[in-house]
């Protein structure tokens, strides 16, 4: 009987496959990438998910409670917000969204990491932040996805 069930999850996981999103345009991508000082009165953040445990599925995130995206394996978000306040930066987990505040300074790009972990029925997400070369190292090897769309 547990033959047949650990041989069900793993066809379970063939079928599946790896989740995708809608993703924006290399040259955005790039430019992205440059990690540039953000505008006068804004922090930059980056937001992204690597590779590894929950390759089928999507997550969304939110920040300060407006839909940033949603992400898949080996994608990042950019964004710039007001400097100098906190912010709050969500994302979809197994049974209710988990969430980061973070206070940003004007003129600083943050790295916020989002990791799958194991749940109970289905694989939850949770973020940390991370530091400036540790995010820019991984987002160097990742894709930018396209904002602004949220699973429900």
């Amino acid at each position: 009987m547990l033959k047949k069930a650990v041989l069900l999850g793993a066809l379970a996981i063939l079928v599946t496959g790896c989740a995708s999103v809608p993703m924006g345009s290399k040259q955005a991508s790039d430019n992205a990438k440059q990690f540039a000082a953000p505008t006068q009165g804004q922090a930059g953040l980056y937001i992204y998910r690597g590779g590894g445990p929950g390759a089928a599925l999507t997550k969304a995130l939110w920040v300060d409670g407006n839909c940033l995206g949603t992400t898949a394996p080996n994608v990042f978000f950019h964004e710039q917000v007001k400097g100098d306040q906190e912010h709050t930066i969500a994302t979809q987990s197994e049974f209710s969204n988990n969430e980061l505040k973070l206070a940003m300074q004007s003129g600083t790009n943050y790295f916020v990491r989002q990791y799958i972990k194991l749940g109970v029925f289905v694989g939850g997400a949770d973020l940390e932040v991370v530091s400036e070369a540790d995010g820019k190292a991984a987002i160097k090897d990742l894709e930018m996805a396209t904002k602004g769309k949220c699973s429900p």
